[in-house]
């Protein structure tokens, strides 16, 4: 007989963060909040006061100071004056993911591969409700743009890894996407258009990969294509990247797709001998 605990942690975890109407009874707004706080620090806002943490949460001044002294009390926030930021424990909470998801052993050698024979930069991505994570990466590039280091988020709409990832959602899930979605323009070439976005990613569906131009940032030309289980999900995406200007999405496409192709179904050939990795990237 089944621990009826533990159905309902595995019942309440595919519903993610969610509206209020779809947390599980037992959902802790205290600890989400918390989580909320770090997140809110990025590159844009490595440092912030209580009013901007507050802002960026949307929470009370009073909610987020008593969260920030549990994290700083915890470790993982310090302050400076009135302001506050990340510290460095932060990142025992990414590599504990990191290592137990074997990205090492599994990923990475695939990328080094691409990195050996194409130069440029190479990634595998999954996609956490509307942005793009990046799990693992290999570069040579030393550009001062958008890092796609691991664990950078970004919008799924403005990358070729999220665009390949967004064409592997099932009809309903793309149109719960869809459902107010506003785009901000991150280059003056970032597609803004709901309906002109839905169109390439059909196309990406059809095609089978997604190129994008200049999206993200100013500089990036890149090629996606997925990486699916064996039940033919997408669970996970893998590019290759270049600077517009030495590469165009044509030539990467004409010289780069067989191969990253090839490379994703090893990816996937290596994945079925781990299958906690796959629930894990692709749940």
């Amino acid at each position: 007989m089944s621990d009826p605990t533990t159905e309902n942690i595995e019942a309440s975890t595919t519903t993610g963060g969610g509206s209020k109407e779809t947390r599980p009874d037992e959902f802790v707004e205290a600890l989400a909040k918390g989580l909320s706080i770090l997140e809110s620090f990025d590159a844009a806002s490595p440092e912030m006061t209580l009013s901007e943490i507050a802002r960026k949460v949307s929470c009370s001044p009073a909610a987020a100071r008593r969260s920030l002294i549990t994290l700083m009390a915890l470790g993982y926030v310090g302050q400076t004056n009135k302001r506050f930021h990340l510290r460095p424990k932060i990142m025992t909470l990414s590599s504990g993911f990191y290592y137990s998801a074997q990205i090492d052993e599994v990923l990475q050698p695939h990328l080094r591969e691409l990195v050996a024979k194409f130069g440029d930069a190479s990634s595998v991505g999954t996609l956490e409700q509307r942005d793009v994570i990046y799990i693992a990466h290999n570069s040579v590039q030393r550009a001062r743009r958008a890092a796609a280091v691991v664990g950078a988020r970004y919008p799924a709409c403005a990358t070729s890894l999220g665009r390949v990832l967004l064409a592997g959602l099932s009809d309903a899930e793309l149109d719960r996407y869809f459902d107010g979605l506003v785009i901000e323009p991150l280059t003056s070439k970032t597609m803004v258009d709901p309906v002109q976005l839905r169109e390439e990613i059909e196309r990406v569906r059809k095609d089978g990969y997604s190129t994008t131009v200049d999206q993200l940032d100013y500089g990036i030309t890149a090629l996606a294509v997925p990486i699916r289980a064996l039940d033919g999900r997408t669970i996970a995406a893998l590019n290759t990247s270049g600077y517009t200007g030495m590469v165009d999405a044509e030539f990467l496409t004409v010289n780069r797709l067989p191969e990253l192709r090839a490379t994703a179904s090893r990816i996937a050939s290596a994945l079925t001998r781990y299958p906690m990795l796959i629930s894990i990237i692709g749940s």
